[in-house]
């Protein structure tokens, strides 16, 4: 088994670990393929490992007990699958499943918050990760109740850009439904007004991100603030006043 280094790692909350931290949790971190569909966070069952996603897309999805479903939240290779472990709470009531293929690095939950408590460095950081995750969940609960659906999609589209790789987007009018909870009828009429804005190109199963510039000028306000708070606390302490903008 080849042990991972920092320096090759593409998960940029991985990258960002204080480096002893790193090298003690290294011993246990797992490369692994993640396929569609496949469950990382099952809903209710405990969690037995974290998963540090370095390509795809995964989606954190909320269910009713009468079987309504909205994603709340997306995690791609800005951060980690199953953040409620650090709170030290053993099960979610989300599930987080992919929703586009890719990769990651797994980690047993055990050998994460032997870390986690033994390093400061390394809770102090992860803790603003659960931070950043909450900001967001708060903004996407704003976006909800005061903007209208084409800035909310624009806002969604904004997030999957950040953390997918290339311009290129391949998502599902199912998936794109499920982000904004409605019927695929009224995704469809969506993607025509932003295609009409021209600010993106729609295909069957992808859309293309051809003006990033004109998305954010849909999205307005609802998109930007949490992006800046992930990078004055995760990666860059200077740009503290920036309000909106790419992940990284």
């Amino acid at each position: 088994m080849f042990m991972i280094t920092q320096s090759e790692v593409k998960n940029r909350l991985l990258k960002t670990l204080p480096p002893t931290g790193f090298m003690v949790l290294s011993r246990k971190m797992e490369r692994v393929e993640l396929a569609l569909r496949e469950v990382l966070v099952e809903a209710n069952q405990p969690t037995s490992h974290v998963c540090f996603i370095e390509s795809g897309l995964a989606s954190v999805v909320a269910e009713s007990s009468d079987d309504e479903t909205v994603e709340v939240g997306h995690v791609g290779h800005e951060g980690m699958t199953g953040h409620h472990v650090l709170l030290m709470t053993e099960t979610s009531m989300h599930r987080t499943f992919m929703q586009t293929a890719g990769s990651g690095i797994k980690v047993p939950v055990h050998s994460l918050r032997g870390v986690f408590t033994k390093y400061p460095a390394v809770r102090d950081m992860l803790l603003r990760y659960v931070h950043c995750c909450e900001t967001q969940l708060a903004h996407s609960a704003l976006a909800n109740a005061r903007y209208s659906m084409h800035e909310r999609l624009a806002r969604w589209l904004l997030m999957c850009h950040d953390r997918l790789d290339g311009d290129d987007l391949p998502l599902t009018h199912e998936f794109l439904s499920l982000m904004l909870g409605v019927r695929r009828a009224g995704v469809t009429d969506q993607l025509h007004i932003l295609e009409g804005l021209h600010a993106i190109k729609a295909t069957r199963g992808h859309i293309r991100i051809v003006n990033r510039a004109q998305l954010e000028n849909i999205a307005g306000g609802c998109y930007g603030l949490p992006e800046a708070e992930y990078r004055r606390l995760i990666e860059a302490p200077d740009t503290a006043g920036e309000t909106s903008g790419q992940l990284g």
